[in-house]
């Protein structure tokens, strides 16, 4: 970029062009629909709707163009300038779809070009967004271009934009990150890798709503503000509602409120939604995000699994047209079937400890061999989490299911008993079922957790139960507990089917199929801490 100083003196000169631009040539350099005094502009609005070209579109149909051939066909282009040569006699606009080159011969233009010792031409700058009338020409050098015949500036750039980066090896342009996280436009405007990441987003929601739709599932929407910020351990950001005089919670997952529309009878459910959560920012988190949450009544966590699976994998057929693709400088290969171990087995292969038929303080002496500190750890389920976490997660690189979690960090998930249950009536806070795992699974791609799914609670008893011992630790300070939800617990009580349901990161999603290194490279405009 440019220096402050350097900056302010090109902005000058180009509100002085501005300037001339209104005085001397009587145009507005912001143009809605081509009004200028001096021409139909009805005529000419209409003329280039109807028979302006895309760069693609450009290059496709006269494409078979000689050298030094030009075409007898008039017709529209447009973009914005990235570079100028030789006073203008050829500019290179892009557009949506790619680059055109302009070809001016001063001489062949009209007498309105040029007023008072100045040529419309010199007024342009890059950055500046015009429309070309012309005929398509390819120069003696063999590049398909156009030779104008009418040139017309749509919106006039003030400000000097950076460099286009045509090529990667090539450092020009804009390469500081915290510019280009600031001002994504500018970052999409130069840097074209950029752009392509971002089509490859869109093309992914589009896909992905494809995909399920075929299989007779539908998307709705849910309440981003809620009363209670369930669905996720998550610590949620507070707002307040003025009329109602209530406190508010942006919501941390869209899970709660999806599972009621299985209790109000739909089978087949997904949302995709921003989802926010006040934590902390790093490659892997932005306190706004997006995920996918899909629901399904009469299946369980082993339907969603297979899901999940061929979801991934056939959006990134329609993203990379290849099995193996490289993330972080590793080869991922996503060829079906994808390798599934439970947690307990896991930790067992990696550290040699099963913690499994022991008691806690075994439990924890297992844990301080391998080097880490219990000493805030009250069940063996929690050190057998927390070995996962800081002894299996990194090791997890070819994609991989991880299966049976324990029940203390999994309060929304169905349990699988291995001791018959206590009778209902003895259910209460103090006293949960002994069930030890859940019908849960994770999913792991690079070290880093893509999606999670289980075989969903359904039972409001269990479900209260869960709530309460949630409550609890928020009581005793962890503010990431899951809230007590009574509403929810009432739609329960009316009875939800037997459901699978799966959450999928997309930013994670996105940077695994585009080979990105943080998240804020998936993400428009990620969270910044503004500048003093």
């Amino acid at each position: 970029m440019n220096s402050d100083n350097e900056t302010f003196k090109l902005r000058e000169q180009r509100l002085e062009k501005l300037k001339n631009l209104e005085e001397i040539f009587q145009i507005d350099p912001y143009i809605i629909n081509f009004k200028d005094s001096n021409t139909n502009s009805k005529i000419i609005w209409q003329d280039f709707k109807k028979n302006r070209l895309l760069s693609q579109n450009f290059h496709e149909k006269f494409n078979k163009l000689e050298n030094s051939e030009c075409s007898e066909e008039l017709i529209w282009v447009s973009g914005r300038i990235h570079s100028s040569r030789n006073s203008a006699m050829f500019l290179d606009i892009y557009d949506d779809k790619g680059k055109i080159q302009i070809v001016t011969e001063r001489n062949e233009l009209s007498p309105d070009y040029s007023k008072e010792d100045l040529h419309f031409l010199d007024l342009l700058d890059k950055g500046d967004i015009i429309a070309v009338q012309g005929f398509p020409y390819r120069t003696p050098r063999g590049e398909l271009s156009l030779k104008s015949k009418e040139i017309f500036i749509l919106s006039k750039a003030i400000q000097p934009p950076p460099e286009i980066i045509e090529n990667k090896r090539r450092r020009l342009g804009l390469t500081d990150l915290e510019v280009r996280y600031r001002q994504r436009y500018l970052d999409l405007m130069v840097n074209h890798e950029v752009k392509e990441v971002f089509k490859k987003r869109s093309e992914i929601f589009w896909n992905l709503r494809n995909i399920l739709h075929e299989k007779d599932f539908m998307e709705f929407e849910t309440p981003v503000l809620q009363t209670e910020a369930g669905g996720a351990n998550a610590r949620p950001f507070i707002t307040h509602h003025n009329a109602l005089g209530m406190d508010l919670y942006l919501r941390i997952a869209t899970e709660l409120h999806l599972k009621r529309l299985l209790v109000g009878g739909f089978e087949k459910i997904y949302e995709i939604g921003r989802i926010f959560r006040n934590e902390g920012i790093s490659t892997r988190h932005n306190p706004e995000f997006t995920s996918i949450e899909i629901y399904q009544a009469f299946a369980d966590y082993e339907d969603v699994l297979n899901l999940t699976e061929e979801l991934i994998s056939k959006l990134n057929e329609k993203c990379n047209a290849c099995e193996k693709i490289t993330w972080e400088k590793q080869e991922i290969n996503l060829a079906r079937p994808w390798k599934k171990i439970t947690m307990l087995d896991l930790v067992e292969q990696i550290t040699g400890k099963r913690f499994e038929n022991c008691n806690l303080e075994q439990a924890k002496l297992w844990a301080k061999e391998i080097g880490l500190n219990t000493d805030d750890v009250k069940s063996i389920g929690e050190i057998l989490i927390l070995c996962f976490e800081e002894r299996c997660e990194k090791t997890l690189i070819q994609p991989t299911f991880v299966l049976s979690y324990p029940w203390e960090n999994s309060p929304l998930a169905g349990n699988s008993p291995e001791e018959d249950l206590l009778p209902v009536s003895n259910y209460s806070k103090d006293n949960l079922p002994k069930a030890q795992y859940a019908h849960r699974f994770e999913l792991f791609i690079g070290g880093k957790e893509i999606a999670n799914g289980f075989t969903e609670q359904n039972d409001p008893r269990r479900q209260k139960a869960a709530f309460e011992r949630q409550n609890k630790l928020k009581e005793q300070g962890d503010l990431e507990a899951h809230p007590i939800d009574h509403d929810f617990i009432t739609a329960l009580e009316f009875a939800m089917p037997p459901a699978g349901g799966v959450g999928i990161g997309i930013d994670r999603l996105l940077m695994l199929l585009t080979n990105s290194d943080s998240i804020r490279d998936v993400i428009l405009f990620p969270t910044m801490k503004p500048i003093n």
